[in-house]
């Protein structure tokens, strides 16, 4: 399972490689505190008016490690828990991390009673959520999970966050997106009529392939949704979430691929920089901030609201 620090400090690598490109590219043409579990939180700081965030990342699970390996024992991921999370900050898409062959062991009375609990609590869409860069490489590992993930619960979507981004120069990205289209695929023949979607880095967009068009273009065909991943703690400016968005949001738009933009609020040493995330500002800045985003790509057929990196971070964000 990719764990977001692994996955925050690949998106990082990415933002050093591409934030000269995106600059001319993304300028517009005509444009993880403990809680108990069942405990809902809800920001107090919060206004009003509806919330931009609709989407949530949530990495963990209540299993207890001495029960099965891959537990991690935290509470916030009991059904209930999950539920009134949800339901308190009014959540469409949850994607809910989900480890190697769910289907055996504690882990599929779990994740069903947690897919339940959200459909229950107005989610539209709960996604198992998994990846590992090496999946890339053998796209039957990505197969294989997927399958035991649902045969281990009914999610309506598998989302897949497998970033083999390190790569050592714009030269290598082609082959990885071929790599990374067959894995896709792959796990669509694996799996049938399911949903597919990825966590895909904004610079994708900026990122020509020899074919024409760009990574992130390259990738939509293979996919039934996108969250674009864009990391920054500010909405505004050359730099700022709808910049840095822009090109891949109007890319999926106009590809008729349904997008959520992601923000993330772990602390800056696991984001890769204090600008790259929430964690060291404050719920109601997250709150103002990606109602900016929604104001200005809510436009765009397909939008569907700004996701968040990812549960625990957001609760100890609203908790201080």
């Amino acid at each position: 399972m990719q764990l977001p620090r692994i996955r925050s400090a690949l998106v990082a690598i990415g933002l050093l490689l591409s934030l000269g490109t995106i600059a001319a590219a993304s300028a517009p043409a005509a444009a993880r505190p403990h809680t108990g579990a069942g405990l809902m939180l809800t920001d107090p700081s919060a206004s009003s008016a509806p919330s931009g965030i609709t989407a949530l990342w949530a990495w963990g699970n209540p299993i207890d490690p001495a029960v099965d390996a891959r537990g991690r024992g935290e509470p916030q991921f009991e059904p209930d828990a999950l539920a009134d999370f949800a339901r308190g900050h009014g959540l469409r898409t949850v994607y809910l991390s989900v480890p190697w062959a769910a289907d055996e062991g504690p882990f599929g009375p779990w994740l069903t009673a947690a897919v339940t609990a959200l459909h229950g609590a107005g989610v539209t869409k709960v996604a198992a959520l998994g990846g590992d860069p090496a999946w890339a490489d053998d796209p039957t590992l990505a197969a294989t999970w997927a399958a035991a993930a649902l045969r281990a619960a009914p999610f309506d979507a598998v989302q897949f966050d497998v970033e083999p981004w390190a790569v050592s120069s714009d030269a290598d990205l082609p082959g990885v997106v071929a790599r990374l289209s067959t894995m896709y695929d792959t796990t669509r023949e694996a799996i049938g009529a399911t949903p597919i979607g990825a966590d895909l880095p904004w610079w994708l967009a900026a990122k020509q392939q020899p074919d024409g068009g760009t990574a992130f273009d390259a990738l939509l065909p293979h996919l039934t949704s996108v969250a674009v991943v864009a990391f920054s703690d500010h909405a505004e400016g050359p730099d700022g979430i709808v910049a840095l968005a822009q090109p891949a949001a109007a890319a999926a738009s106009a590809a008729g691929v349904p997008f959520t933009v992601g923000v993330e609020t772990d602390t800056p040493a696991v984001a890769g920089g204090a600008s790259a995330t929430f964690g060291d500002d404050t719920a109601a800045a997250l709150e103002e901030q990606t109602g900016l985003v929604r104001a200005a790509l809510s436009s765009l057929p397909g939008y569907q609201g700004v996701s968040v990196e990812h549960l625990l971070a957001w609760q100890a964000l609203i908790a201080r």
